[in-house]
Parts: C-alpha cells; sequence; structure tokens
C-alpha cells in the first residue's frame, strides 16, 4: 500500500511538471466553463473590473493583485461576496496562484446568477511573470509571491518565492 502512495504521489508530480506550457496544465485541471481573461487584457483594460483573490489568506497577505478582495478557497464564503457585491452584472475577475481554484469559485459565482464572471489565465503567477506589481499586506508593492507548493512553484518565473 505504501509502495502505491508514492507512486501516485511521483505520478502527480511528473504530470504537473511534465507540462510544458501554462496552457498545457490548466486544460488538464479545468473545464474552461468560466471565460479566461488574459494579463495583458486585465492590465490594460479593465480598470473596473472587482478582483477576487481566491487564495488562502497567507497566501494574500505575500502578494496581491492591487485593490483584490480576499475570498478563500477552503473556507469561501458566497453569502461575503453578495453583502459585498450587490450588483450580479458586475464585471469580475477571479484569481489563484495559477487559475484552477479561482475557477472553481468563479462557478460558484455564475451558480449565484453573477453574470460578468471571469478567471485570471495564469494567475498570480502569470500576472507576476509578465512584471505586473503585486502588493504586500500593506498594499506596498513587493517581489514576494506565496509560491503555494514545490510542485507548483515552477511556474512563478519571476519574483522572490515565499512558502509558508
Amino acid at each position: 500500500m505504501r509502495h502505491l502512495i508514492v507512486i501516485g504521489l511521483l505520478c502527480f508530480t511528473h504530470t504537473v511538471k511534465a507540462q510544458n506550457s501554462v496552457s498545457e496544465l490548466l486544460k488538464l485541471h479545468n473545464t474552461e466553463s468560466i471565460p479566461y481573461i488574459t494579463v495583458e487584457a486585465l492590465a490594460q483594460q479593465d480598470t473596473e473590473a472587482i478582483l477576487l483573490d481566491s487564495r488562502e489568506l497567507k497566501e494574500y497577505n505575500t502578494s496581491h493583485l492591487e485593490n483584490a478582495i480576499h475570498v478563500g478557497y477552503d473556507f469561501f464564503d458566497i453569502t461575503k461576496v453578495i453583502e459585498t457585491i450587490a450588483d450580479k452584472s458586475s464585471k469580475i475577475v477571479v484569481y489563484c496562484s495559477l487559475g484552477i481554484r479561482s475557477e472553481d469559485i468563479a462557478e460558484q459565482l455564475k451558480k449565484e446568477g453573477y453574470t460578468n464572471v471571469y478567471n485570471l489565465f495564469g494567475g498570480i503567477f502569470e500576472w507576476k511573470n509578465n512584471d505586473f506589481a503585486v502588493y504586500d499586506i500593506n498594499n506596498e508593492p513587493t517581489e514576494d509571491v506565496h509560491a503555494f507548493s514545490n510542485e507548483w512553484s515552477p511556474w512563478l518565473l519571476k519574483g522572490n518565492k515565499i512558502y509558508d
């Protein structure tokens, strides 16, 4: 049994690292039920979009996109979003490290009746890899980015990788 667990972990790690692009990684893990928005499009066009950070608080506190609202993942509460964003036609961009957890949260928003929801392609990793600014708990620019885990951190190419 122990050998099966080790083999399973090795296969998972190999699968994550075997992907050659963020696009391939997201196709492996996402259903694409929520449309993507690229980091370039968000940076250039969407100053009015409401940004929701679907990572855990320790990740958000390390770095987040400017003006992003932390909603979390493990303890996500749709009622808090409803209280914060009453207009269900508001443009909302949900992000996480790469765009996997954010799809799950965006799907919950869609089920609740939000009609203009997007998933940030490549998440905060892609944002930082394209030299866009991220901010710390004091809303000061930072080079630190929470890298989530050793398995996912290879996708973060720029900035300082921070772990718990």
